[in-house]
Parts: structure tokens; C-alpha cells; sequence
């Protein structure tokens, strides 16, 4: 058995996989952002997150390698979790690394929904989209912790990117991400005229539905938000709340879907008993305009903290990643509360908002104490939200 795990989880899953089947596993590679302590006889690379660098592809080619060894009657079974679309990166031919990377940054800068970063991703990529399940000649059992929140939850051709499910997006959809209005201006040349070629039938399609090469590939989802979110819930009930569970998932820009979770609460008013704790879970986005420093959970808690005090007498709400991490910070991301603004002084709430304007809410939480650091988790099934209400 030949075993490839990716991503912010790549060592936690492969270690537990190889205490359950411990001589079942004769070669492999384990790819992460970080490094801990030996894994038997795999391979080891420490790869770039969020944006790949050259030990990711490294891992990427060397993971196409090791599938193609898989002959028929053998298996490869390939751990993901978030973070594995960085840690396996195959440019096309033609592309370079730094075509890549100038293609993530375009598209978190621009705010694009996870999906959509995936569907650019696939089409630039040798490895994702089918393609590593393709180059194996024998069975692929896929284990994957999800962070997907939509459209499709937990949907095995977004997951990492989906190096082992049917693509159903085409060069088209690709294409019209990269020319979308926030991304086009800073999109690589050379990656869109990939995309362009590709949409002209001149570089071939993803591995799709029903392609007799994924015929033998089966994915299953181990791990998801929902887990994160039961989780809490348990620990609020233990402490005496009253649990609320909203499932769907939290996304759109930060900064709006923090005030509307602000304002559901408080619409949800008596129907909620108290104590009160909200629990939900999903994934924001953040289109860059300032250079100040956050994440997406920072904007989503520091856009919710006005309403907070307007709305409510004693409320406090948390919103973190977690994998840990929450943008290029040490924060995994922020708990205001009713006290927030109040406590910030007389000229918090234009403060607040030019913090905002410049993607800036890392300083203003970390002046008040409202900053979560928890470093690295090495789990990543999204973010998770939760209210307490008095």
C-alpha cells in the first residue's frame, strides 16, 4: 500500500493511519506546512501555505511518481485536509512556479470564494482535478477532512482541490474567475492565457465525471465543520447554556456577515432561553483594498462588535479558524463583546470603521486584549463562530 497525505492535518493523519495499519504502508510521503518527528519509512516535505512554494511541488511531483507505481491490484490511499491544494502543486507545462503563486495571491487578495479559487487552481495544475487518481493503475481510497462549506458541503472535487474526484468545472469557469473585476488586474499573464488555452480545447480537460480513469477512486469525507461544531456545542451544554445550532454555513464578505449574524441573534430575541450560545461555522472572504493586517475572522468579529453593544446588554461572540491561524497573523482570530467599542474610547466607532477600510482590525483587537491566539492546531474543518448571550 502506497500512502500520500496533504495539507495543514497531513501529519496527524498519516501517523494515526500507520498506528492502525502499521505493516500495511510500504512507502510514502507526508506534505505539511509544518514538520514534527519521524513517520516510519515516508518521505517528508514541509510546503508553503497558503500559497505554494517549491517544496510544494516538489511533494506534488514526487506524489505523481509514487501513484504511478501503483499497479493494478494495489492501492493508494491518499489523506487530505485543508491546506493540501498549497502542498501538492504541479504547474501545467508552460507555467512556473511563480505563475502559481501570482495566481493564489490574485485570488485571496480578490476575495474569492474557496470554490471558485479551486476551479482556477484544478485548470492550472497537473496533480488536481483527477489527475493524481489517474496516473494509478490499482484502487485509491481517499480520507479527507473537509473545510469546504459550499456550494456543495464537504464536496470531494473542492477538497484539496480534489486530486482524486471528477472535475465538473471546465477551462470556461476557470477563466471567468480570473477576468472577475477584483482579480483580473493583478492575475498573471501567462496563467490566464493557460486558462485560455485550455477554454480553446488546445490543453486537455480535467478528468470528469465518468472518466474511466477515476473508476476505481473512491472519497470519503471523515471530518467536517459540523464535527467542530457539535463539539461546542457539547462543551456550552456542559456549562449550563441553552445551545443553538445554525448549520448553515457562515460566508460571504466578513465584514457584512458579521453584522448580519449580529442582527439574526437579535432578531431571534425571546426565542433564543438564556443563557443563550449560538453555535455555527463556515467560511468568510475578504477582499483586499487597505495593507493593514487581519484575517477574515478579525474583520467578521470587529464589523460585529458595534452591534454587539447597540443590540444586546451582555453578549460576547467569537469567531476563529481552526487550523490556528487567521491571515498572515499570529491570531487564530478575535472574541468581542457588548464592551467592545466602549472600551476602545470616545472615538472607537470611526476608528473602528477606517480599521476596516484598510483590512486593518489586527491592531484595533490587539490594543483591547480581543485577540484568540492559539498557534498552529494542525486541524482545519473552517471557522467556527460562537455567541453567548445573557
Amino acid at each position: 500500500m502506497t500512502l500520500v497525505a496533504a495539507g495543514k492535518m497531513a501529519e496527524p493523519m498519516a501517523a494515526a493511519f500507520l498506528r492502525l495499519y502499521p505493516r500495511s504502508v510500504t512507502a510514502g510521503l507526508v506534505a505539511a506546512p509544518a514538520s514534527g518527528g519521524p513517520l516510519g519509512r515516508l518521505e517528508r516535505k514541509r510546503v508553503g501555505h497558503p500559497v505554494p512554494d517549491a517544496e510544494s511541488v516538489a511533494a506534488g511531483r514526487r506524489a505523481l511518481e509514487l501513484a504511478g507505481r501503483v499497479a493494478a491490484g494495489e492501492t493508494l490511499v491518499v489523506l487530505l485536509s485543508g491546506g493540501a491544494s498549497a502542498a501538492l502543486a504541479v504547474p501545467l507545462t508552460g507555467l512556473t512556479l511563480d505563475d502559481k503563486m501570482g495566481a493564489t495571491r490574485s485570488l485571496l487578495a480578490g476575495g474569492v470564494a474557496i470554490d471558485r479559487i479551486n476551479c482556477v487552481r484544478k485548470h492550472l495544475s497537473a496533480i488536481k482535478g483527477g489527475r493524481l487518481a489517474a496516473a494509478a493503475s490499482g484502487e485509491v481510497v481517499t480520507l479527507a477532512v473537509s473545510d469546504v462549506v459550499g456550494p456543495v458541503p464537504d464536496d470531494p472535487a473542492v477538497i484539496g482541490s480534489g486530486p482524486t474526484a471528477p472535475d465538473p468545472t471546465r477551462y470556461a469557469e476557470a477563466l471567468d474567475v480570473a477576468d472577475a473585476r477584483p482579480v483580473r488586474a493583478t492575475f498573471p499573464p501567462a496563467a490566464r492565457l493557460a486558462l485560455a488555452r485550455g477554454h480553446q480545447g488546445l490543453i486537455p480537460e480535467t478528468p470528469k465525471p465518468g472518466d474511466p480513469r477515476l473508476a476505481r477512486s473512491r472519497v470519503h469525507v471523515i471530518g467536517s465543520r459540523l464535527d467542530a461544531m457539535d463539539a461546542a456545542a457539547r462543551k456550552a451544554a456542559g456549562l449550563g447554556y441553552h445551545v443553538e445550532m445554525w448549520t448553515e454555513p457562515v460566508i460571504g464578505e466578513a465584514r457584512v456577515a458579521g453584522e448580519a449574524h449580529v442582527r439574526r441573534a437579535a432578531a431571534a430575541g425571546a426565542a433564543l432561553p438564556r443563557p443563550a450560545c449560538v453555535v455555527s461555522a463556515g467560511e468568510t472572504t475578504v477582499e483586499v483594498k487597505g495593507r493593514g493586517r487581519g484575517g477574515r475572522n478579525q474583520e467578521f468579529a470587529l464589523a460585529a462588535a458595534p452591534l454587539l453593544g447597540e443590540l444586546f446588554h451582555r453578549a460576547a461572540l467569537a469567531s476563529v479558524g481552526t487550523d490556528g491561524v487567521d491571515g498572515p497573523t499570529d491570531a487564530a482570530g478575535a472574541i468581542v463583546d457588548s464592551t467592545t467599542v466602549a472600551r476602545a474610547g470616545p472615538a472607537a466607532a470611526s476608528a473602528l470603521r477606517g480599521h476596516l477600510d484598510r483590512n486593518d482590525a489586527y491592531p484595533f483587537l490587539d490594543r483591547l486584549g480581543d485577540l484568540v491566539r492559539l498557534g498552529p492546531t494542525r486541524a482545519n474543518v473552517g471557522d467556527l463562530q460562537v455567541m453567548l448571550i445573557e
